[in-house]
């Protein structure tokens, strides 16, 4: 299929009845001399067999995609970000947080593809409204320093009634380790002394999560 016709589908609204190959084609548009759109897309494929696998890659992996290069790389790496920024749109509509599921539909897009560890607070008011998203800090890839004086400061400014924090493991795991354990308590303490309660601990991997409330912590 040539890409005008890969063009023409979509135009048509019938981008439902494309390929993952003559998708990415198309966003790649044309190739090198001797690499057609279309092998280029199979490339991609064949050294990241799903499309979640290729998501959650770096611009500079897909620079090891033989022929693809740094500008087709860039576009590549453009739609799936663009594909992240309308799926955190949509999550802004989850404003009421009233279990765990809550803060991974919440969360699970802003964490999607990190390489490193990222710790966000939720701060909450009476009804568990969300007040203010806040990201405490940025880590490694197997953990984040964090200080409860990083999480509670702004939960004070804000007026906060109630907290839930959260992270991301970059491995694709969500079983909490031993330090997320202390790190949860150490918290949970602090909410008790600063009467600013922290209400759970929601660890994400990929496409999963753990609550530590519900782990009796």
């Amino acid at each position: 299929m040539s890409t005008t016709t890969i063009q023409d589908k979509l135009l048509a609204g019938l981008g439902n009845r494309l390929s993952s190959v003559e998708l990415i084609a198309s966003v790649l548009s044309q190739g090198r001399k001797d690499h057609s759109s279309r092998v280029l897309a199979q490339n991609v494929l064949m050294m990241y067999p799903n499309l979640s696998l290729l998501s959650r890659a770096s611009p500079r992996e897909y620079l090891n995609v033989m022929g693809l290069g740094s500008v087709r790389a860039a576009r590549l790496a453009a739609a799936f970000h663009l594909i992240h920024h309308i799926l955190e749109d949509n999550a802004q509509d989850v404003v009421v947080i009233k279990q765990a599921s809550d803060v991974f539909e919440r969360l699970h897009t802003k964490f999607s593809g990190l390489s490193k560890e990222v710790f966000v607070v939720l701060a909450l008011d009476v009804r568990n409204v969300i007040l203010e998203e806040i990201e405490v800090t940025c880590g490694w890839r197997t953990g984040a320093e964090v200080h409860p004086r990083e999480v509670f400061s702004p939960l004070v400014r804000i007026g906060a009634i109630a907290a839930i924090v959260s992270h991301n493991h970059p491995s694709g795991s969500a079983e909490p380790s031993d330090s997320d354990i202390q790190l949860t308590c150490r918290l949970r303490d602090a909410g008790i002394l600063m009467g600013i309660p922290l209400l759970d601990h929601v660890v994400i991997g990929n496409g999963k999560f753990v609550s530590l409330a519900e782990r009796g912590y």
